[in-house]
């Protein structure tokens, strides 16, 4: 509980500090214009924002705005508004009145900003590579869960085994355990492990994806990047929407919401409610029904207090509660998986209740002198299943999993806490700095039962009608502190350092039982209840280099290390594993180089980057069966590198193209894994989950209807290309290369959308997920639905 202790006398000692600062008198400034269109015509209700800021408000009428009580100093200001591509203006004290330009969003692109490095900055000003798809590009994708990202973000891969658990990979760096090698961020708040992140993408401001490792301001498990999700925020403009998605196997997707000031410029709520459900795409011949049928409720609520111009606590709670009737959807073996695509036979049927529960409180000072953020969050889920879960995946009584023990097991959750300093918002210094310290505790107590049934003996058990009982409790406590400067050495070149270090203790305890039919009671202990403890540090430092060519290109090299942190090993039935064996934690060494470039008039992007990577301590995970328990071991060193690019054009007016590449080449110089009780070198193999090529087009026209340019007719079409990838280590489980064709078609405008859309309009099979024992999950056949808008 020393944690605990700590986390809350910094908590308070900080926010008197932050108190302190706000009573500190500074010489203010108001700044206020006008926005027009690019025919001189007032733009009412458009979005203004200082960056990194409280401060922001909306046009009058007249297209007027303004911000008082503005600490002097030199800032950008994002403009935005439907219709028109989102411009920065750089404005200072001598310059307080200003007049911005909007043009149309069928002619030129948005010019992006981002949180990556968790303050608000140009996207092709950052020395590494990032993507971002703006709310807009979520809906023209259709990107309905984290695991849609695949292949329009370069060198990303996310599947899944039915489960709603993606496993992501970015350039060859992927999971090995519930520990992710890609974190995911939402609204500030990591995502801790596999159990307690929310996949679906519903009300989404913005995604950023940060391929590379990004452990100096991000941390432990990012070594292949960040997806950092960020949520539509109350303001003090009223709007809401309603949506409702209807698709052929059951699909439907419904949500509402609304924003809303409840005291003018002081308190703001927002909330957003979704629900989605589908009959399922598989079907059980073991009692013909309707297999992996699912639904689920989430939900997004703010509550913003906004003290001053300078402090602001925001409240924020999201929840997710998914029932899957038929959560592991498999069957064993790729020819059977194809021969009979969607079909599958198991005897045990039974419904997964998982429940995932995130809080978080966020205290944000922006001063003249520095900015101050705090962030405390609170995130639990339970995941169980109401029944025995098929274990072997077939119509015989040979394995099923039991885990439904109760609400003090399989509940796991975890504490952080977050400090955070950095330069103020103005831009005139040369000289820009973010510091931290990151602290967390999780508790992971869970019990779970391998039940060998009737048909034992086909599994190779040595007995009938048993069960041997896991009970293991984990604790994992740790601190981080960080920091990183960016300083201008000349006008064009700038320097960026970053250093973090990392602090982990876990501890666990094991106990194994033997439970007899029908004797609900265990006989006896398999394992006495044992426990260890361990330690882990790591400093992980970041170079780059950054110059820019002009004020359209921009160009940076960049050297990262990447950590991801060790553990335990779990109790299994194999005796040649044995529990609580402790793995190291996984280091990589990370070279980037790259090339970002605005051209013809912001009517073209086109961003390279080059890759290449070293990692030391592979952690190599092996599924044991029966009992469905991931052994995580040092076994290895991998080398991965390859190229992205990244194109956005709008070549002629209302015609926009986007195309993605990516190329990885993630290879084992080193990898020795024991098959059948002895050890075989897998040297030179690729690694799982790893495409050697993700690629995407896509190209959407619009046709203005009338007079309106926000009524138009919209036809898009997309074409998705994954190369050859593997799913076990051994690369004897493989996908070939294969391709998606996605279209969608409609009506928009400023208030309502009506849109018919496909996905896999071809209907090509492919393996999504496949565990390396052979049991196969397929993607998803073709669908097709309409989704029907109201915005207000």
């Amino acid at each position: 509980m020393h944690i605990f202790d700590t986390m809350l006398r910094i908590y308070f000692a900080l926010i008197l500090l932050s108190a302190a600062l706000v009573a500190n008198s500074q010489h203010t400034i108001t700044i206020s214009g006008t926005v027009v269109d690019d025919k001189t015509n007032a733009v009412a209700d458009a979005s203004v924002y200082i960056l990194n800021t409280n401060s922001g408000t909306f046009t009058d009428k007249q297209g007027r705005f303004e911000l008082k009580n503005i600490p002097e100093g030199k800032y950008i200001i994002q403009v935005s508004a439907v219709g028109f591509a989102v411009i920065n203006e750089e404005i200072d004290k001598n310059n307080t009145n200003i007049a911005v330009t909007l043009s149309q969003s069928s002619i030129h692109l948005d010019e992006v900003i981002v949180s990556a490095q968790k303050r608000e900055e140009l996207l092709q000003r950052l020395p590494f590579s990032v993507s971002a798809l703006s709310a807009k590009k979520v809906e023209q994708y259709r990107l309905w869960n984290t695991r849609d990202i695949t292949a329009i973000i370069p060198n990303l891969y996310a599947g899944n085994p039915g489960d709603n658990r993606n496993v992501t990979s970015i350039r060859g760096i992927t999971s090995s355990s519930y520990d992710p090698a890609v974190a995911t961020y939402i609204d500030g708040v990591n995502q801790f492990s596999l159990d307690t992140y929310i996949a679906q993408l519903f009300d989404v401001e913005r995604i950023e994806v940060l391929r590379g490792p990004q452990g100096t301001l991000y941390g432990r498990n990012a070594m292949g990047g960040v997806i950092n999700i960020i949520t539509k925020k109350p303001t003090n403009h009223t709007s809401g929407f309603a949506e409702v998605n209807l698709g052929n196997y059951g699909q439907q997707r419904h949500s509402i919401g609304l924003r809303t000031p409840v005291v003018s410029d002081k308190l703001f709520f927002g909330a957003v409610l979704m629900y989605d459900k589908m009959d399922g795409y598989y079907t059980n011949e073991f009692n013909n029904t309707s297999f992996d049928k699912q639904h689920t409720l989430t939900g997004n609520y703010y509550v913003a207090y906004k003290a001053s111009e300078k402090l602001a606590f925001t409240v924020n709670v999201k929840h997710n509660n998914h029932r899957n009737n038929g959560p592991f959807s498999l069957v064993n073996g790729v020819a059977d998986a194809f021969a009979n695509p969607f079909k599958l036979s198991q005897d045990a049927t039974s419904k997964m209740i998982d429940n995932t529960f995130n809080s978080s409180l966020s205290v944000n000072y922006t001063g003249r002198s520095l900015n101050f953020t705090s962030q405390t969050a609170w995130q639990t889920n339970q995941r169980y299943y109401t029944r025995p879960l098929d274990g072997d995946f077939s119509p015989i009584d040979g394995v099923t999993i039991i885990n439904n023990y109760g609400h003090k097991w399989n509940n796991v959750k975890a504490l952080t806490q977050e400090f955070r300093f950095s330069s103020p918002a103005s831009v005139s210094s040369s000289l820009k700095w973010t510091t931290g310290i990151y602290l967390f505790h999780q508790s992971v107590p869970n019990k779970q039962a391998t039940h060998f049934g009737k048909d034992a003996a086909f599994v190779g058990a040595p007995d009938i009608n048993f069960s041997t009982i896991s009970t293991t409790k984990g604790n994992n406590s740790g601190a981080a502190f960080y920091g990183q400067i960016s300083y201008s050495i000349t006008k064009d070149l700038e320097l960026t350092a970053g250093l973090r270090y990392d602090y982990e203790h876990k501890k666990q305890n094991v106990l194994g039982e033997y439970q007899k039919d029908p004797d609900p009671n265990p006989q006896f202990e398999t394992r006495p209840d044992t426990t260890a403890s361990t330690n882990f540090n790591a400093f992980s430092p970041k170079l780059s280099l950054a110059y820019q060519f002009s004020k359209a290109s921009n160009g940076y090299v960049s050297y990262s290390r990447g950590f991801r942190a060790g553990g335990f090993t779990q109790l299994s039935s194999d005796p040649s594993q044995p529990p609580l064996f402790s793995f190291k934690p996984e280091y990589s060494n990370n070279y980037e180089i790259g090339l970002k470039n605005n051209l013809l008039n912001n009517r073209l992007r086109l961003n390279i980057a080059l890759f290449y990577a070293n990692i030391t301590n592979a952690q190599v995970p092996t599924l044991i069966l029966p009992d469905a328990v991931t052994i995580t071991k040092n076994a290895g060193k991998l080398n991965t590198k390859g190229i992205e690019l990244e194109l956005s054009a709008k070549p002629v007016k209302n015609l926009e193209i986007e195309y993605n590449l990516g190329y990885t080449d993630a290879k084992y110089k080193t990898l020795k894994l024991s098959v059948y009780g002895s050890e075989q070198d897998f040297k030179d193999n690729k690694q799982v989950f790893t495409p050697v090529t993700t690629s995407s087009l896509a190209a959407q026209y619009s046709f203005d209807l009338g007079t309106s340019q926000l009524l138009k007719f919209v036809v898009r079409g997309e074409w998705m290309a994954l190369g050859k990838h593997y799913f076990d280590l051994a690369n004897t489980i493989q996908q070939s290369a294969y391709s998606l064709l996605n279209t969608r078609a409609g009506i928009t405008s400023k208030n309502y959308d009506i849109i018919l859309w496909v996905r896999n309009l071809t209907d090509q099979k492919y393996i999504s997920y496949a565990y390396d024992f052979g049991a196969v999950h397929l993607g998803a056949p073709q669908t097709y639905g309409i989704t029907l808008t109201g915005r207000f």
